[in-house]
């Protein structure tokens, strides 16, 4: 039997009721979901390899057997030095990287949509949500579904103001207490902030609430339509905070139907 919920608007308070689609009563499975967001990871990687001429632009030859010394390839003259081979100074890799490697994951299709299934089904697990570290404690039901008001919003503090009546100030909290910069190189390659994961705000149509919402740390907007396994679930953890407008709700169902993996 479809599970009811309350659905609040923009001040915190209860409008109405709507039924959960079936997908929402899917088993979890958190081995799935980690095969499906490591697939997606896979695919934003970068080939690398070594250009296959590195370290042999040399004339360097071995000088054979009897001379009492290494048989290795040697540079002409009196130095001797060795080059060309692994171990020497400018010589070749004994076993470079080489970007013809495969390193894109690939899933069944049927097993990518079980684990948005079964993903989407842990955003509506109040254990799991809490278990993954979100700060819960006023936010008045698990999953969370608003008004369609919410899309329309058009200022970062009037989204901030209503994720305050809906309770989710502590959980942004969170997010900005956690972030620190990063040790190491990443500092320089585009990752020098760390930070928490925060509430995922799912929406049918954007009319202003994805640029509104983006300056909010750790918040993020997508369209149902676009939804996928590492939204809802970051480093591979199922059971992110999720916000859903009545519409996306409605759409998921039109989207997805029964929740059938056929």
């Amino acid at each position: 039997m479809a599970k009811t919920v309350k659905i609040f608007n923009l001040e915190g308070k209860p409008v109405g009721k709507t039924k959960l689609p079936p997908i929402f009563e899917t088993p979890i499975r958190p081995d799935v979901i980690k095969r499906a967001v490591l697939a997606i990871q896979s695919n934003r990687r970068q080939p690398q390899g070594r250009d296959p001429m590195a370290g042999k632009r040399t004339t360097a030859e071995s000088r054979g057997v009897g001379l009492g010394i290494a048989r290795i390839p040697r540079i002409k003259g009196p130095v001797g030095r060795g080059a060309l081979a692994p171990g020497t100074v400018g010589g070749r890799m004994a076993h470079p990287p080489t970007s013809e490697k495969k390193i894109v994951r690939r899933i069944p299709k049927k097993e990518k949509r079980l684990a948005l299934f079964s993903a989407i089904a842990a955003a509506a697990s109040k254990k799991i949500v809490a278990s993954r570290g979100h700060s819960i404690e006023d936010v008045p039901q698990i999953p969370l579904v608003v008004t369609d008001d919410l899309e329309e919003l058009k200022k970062t503090k009037e989204v901030e103001e209503a994720l305050i009546r809906l309770g989710v100030l502590s959980d942004i909290y969170r997010v900005r207490e956690s972030r620190k910069i990063r040790a190491g190189k990443g500092k320089l390659r585009g990752r020098k902030i760390k930070q928490a994961v925060g509430p995922l705000i799912v929406v049918a149509e954007n009319k202003g609430i994805l640029e509104a919402a983006r300056n909010i740390p750790g918040v993020d907007v997508t369209n149902v339509k676009s939804l996928n396994v590492e939204m809802l679930a970051p480093g591979t953890h199922p059971g992110r905070l999720t916000i859903w407008t009545k519409k996306a709700i409605e759409k998921l169902n039109e989207f997805y139907g029964k929740g059938e993996m056929a």
